[in-house]
């Protein structure tokens, strides 16, 4: 890993980042289990990556390295990425309009940018149409450098521990959802338990 002071530049440490992203996400994917079609959200600083304050540094070559290592595995599982956009746009979503068309989400007027956001702004040159939405319920998230993505993650949320604790300097954290359990104290909660 890196100094605390040390700055992440070249070939080899961008690598390191979609490394880091590549193998975060296989063991979200693996405790999320999700199906074709479910929204996985991502939220990043590129500046907290580089180990700067967020919105200070912002980087689209951190960003690309973050999407590398996280488009293959998206379209190999057939599901749809969501990446936060930065707060100064109240945390909106880049999808693929195929994603919006799917869950009814309301496509908003507006186009990230690099001084607005490094990943959003990198997400919406990499997928293939991308539109911007207000606001999602995803099955499962993935935040770097503590960008809160709570807000667009369906309940009841479960923490997914990780090889990976940080993507660069910034602090990792994922949730995957499950379904809410009803009832009192008669109540079961799998088709083993009522055999």
């Amino acid at each position: 890993m890196h100094e605390n002071n040390a700055v992440i530049s070249g070939k080899e440490n961008l690598q390191e980042i979609t490394e880091q992203v590549e193998t975060a996400l296989c063991d979200l994917l693996q405790a999320a289990n999700l199906k074709p079609g479910q929204i996985l959200v991502v939220g990043g600083s590129t500046s907290e990556v580089l180990g700067k304050p967020i919105g200070s540094a912002t980087s689209l070559d951190v960003a690309n390295a973050i999407l590398d290592g996280l488009l293959p595995q998206i379209k190999e599982q057939r599901i749809f990425l969501a990446v936060q956009c930065c707060e100064h746009l109240n945390r909106a979503l880049v999808v693929e309009e195929e994603c919006a068309d799917k869950y009814g989400l309301e496509v908003v007027s507006v186009y990230p940018h690099a001084k607005g956001g490094g990943l959003a702004a990198a997400a919406m040159k990499r997928f293939e149409n991308p539109v911007v939405v207000e606001s999602i319920r995803a099955n499962a998230g993935m935040d770097i450098g503590d960008v809160f993505i709570g807000m667009h993650i369906k309940s009841v949320g479960v923490v997914v521990r990780s090889r990976v604790k940080s993507i660069g300097f910034a602090h990792l954290s994922m949730i995957r959802t499950r379904p809410k359990l009803i009832g009192g104290a008669r109540a079961k909660y799998s088709k083993e338990e009522c055999e």
